[in-house]
């Protein structure tokens, strides 16, 4: 990235916040087209949310079955909605958000008899977060396992439990499952702020809140300590990347859908150009288990992140034997398969790259926005890939 474009956008930020949306529209238009190929392949005015939606029936991960089965039931896609202008995106910057758009989500799904889906609010010396913990009817005197799913731009904990059919897993399989919310005093557009470096680190920001209340979690209710999962979408699988990487005492792996590598950037004019072109991120001190989900027409986060997050996590590794294959899911979506595996044929590292989808979660339920309509299952695989690891 050339310091010419890192000024350009400053000021276009500059102009931004000043309300000159104009003046700041026709900067970045100028400014990405004077950058090379390689660096931008989106048009300015490319719609940010690129994703359509489909219903999934059943999804079967047990962990003792390593390769879930699923069946998915299509059903017809919605229309179409209108694309999004550079404008209107710098708008939502300018409210201290980040660039999103949210179709209408249906609603919450009843629940289950006997299972409970509770708010509850942690607060420690950095601030408070209410979240959302679902718990399963089938639970058992055992510890349970807990998978922290951290919800992209302008969703909610409701919204992304009914889009990835999360619950539905914990009450087959019998886990815990914690949804923290981010509020707009915190983000214009309830986006984790993984471009703040106040927000990037271990005790302190964001990663502290979310440590904190997973511990309030396994205080109150029986957590298997060693494991412990975090995953998210969007700002949230960046947030999640994040937390696991600040916190390897506390998760066992994470899951990164059309998320960005930790270190991405420092600021909005950095987090405009790694959504855009890609970022490298920065080294990791720590080995956590990763699996990556991202849509090769992702226009929102550019699939380059997906790629950077399994490379830096590869770097923290020695010893990887890398595997690939090919496949298509049940709707029809083809998909590469990368697996990275230790000496014990253990998955330490998973990169999906499923072709030709944009950025929404796999799989995931029409009854929650940002979803897929046809997989492959991205729950599904991320509760089988989780569940093969544990600490200690």
């Amino acid at each position: 990235m050339t310091n010419h474009f890192h000024l350009g956008m400053s000021k276009a930020t500059e102009l931004t916040k000043a309300g000159k949306l104009a003046e700041a529209t026709a900067l970045i238009q100028s400014l990405l087209r004077d950058k090379p190929q390689t660096e931008a392949t989106v048009d300015p005015d490319e719609t940010f949310i690129d994703g359509t939606f489909t219903r999934l029936d059943d999804v079967r991960a047990a962990a003792d079955d390593p390769a879930p089965t699923l069946t998915p039931a299509p059903t017809p896609a919605p229309p179409s909605r209108p694309r999004s202008s550079l404008r209107e995106t710098l708008r939502s910057i300018a409210v201290g958000g980040m660039p999103t758009h949210a179709p209408f989500a249906k609603g919450p799904v009843p629940l289950p008899e006997g299972a409970e889906f509770i708010t509850m609010t942690h607060a420690n010396r950095h601030g408070q977060r209410d979240y959302k913990l679902y718990i399963p009817a089938t639970r058992t005197p055992a510890r349970m396992p807990l998978i922290v799913m951290l919800h992209g731009c302008t969703q909610s904990p409701d919204d992304f439990a009914a889009g990835t059919g999360m619950n539905a897993l914990a009450e087959r399989h019998g886990f815990l499952v914690a949804y923290p919310a981010q509020p707009t005093g915190a983000n214009a557009n309830k986006c984790w702020n993984w471009f703040k470096p106040e927000d990037q680190g271990r005790d302190g920001g964001e990663p502290a809140l979310i440590a904190g209340l997973v511990r309030d979690v396994m205080r109150d209710h029986p957590v298997d300590p060693a494991r412990i999962y975090i995953a998210g979408l969007s700002a949230g699988g960046a947030a999640a990347a994040i937390v696991a990487a600040a916190y390897p005492d506390l998760f066992s792996a994470v899951g990164v859908h059309s998320g960005l590598p930790v270190g991405a950037a420092n600021d909005i004019p950095q987090a405009f150009s790694a959504m855009r072109s890609g970022a490298d991120g920065v080294a990791l001190p720590h080995a956590v288990p990763t699996i990556v989900i991202h849509g090769t027409a992702d226009a929102t986060v550019h699939p380059r992140n997906g790629a950077a997050v399994v490379e830096r996590t590869l770097q923290a590794f020695d010893g990887l034997r890398a595997t690939r294959r090919k496949g298509v899911s049940p709707g029809g979506r083809s998909y590469r398969h990368s697996s990275h595996i230790n000496a014990d044929g253990k998955p330490m590292i998973e990169h999906w790259e499923i072709d030709g989808a944009g950025h929404a979660w796999a799989g995931g339920q029409p009854e929650g926005s940002f979803t897929d309509p046809s997989g492959p299952d991205a729950s599904g695989e991320m509760l089988r890939f989780f569940l093969q690891h544990s600490r200690g």
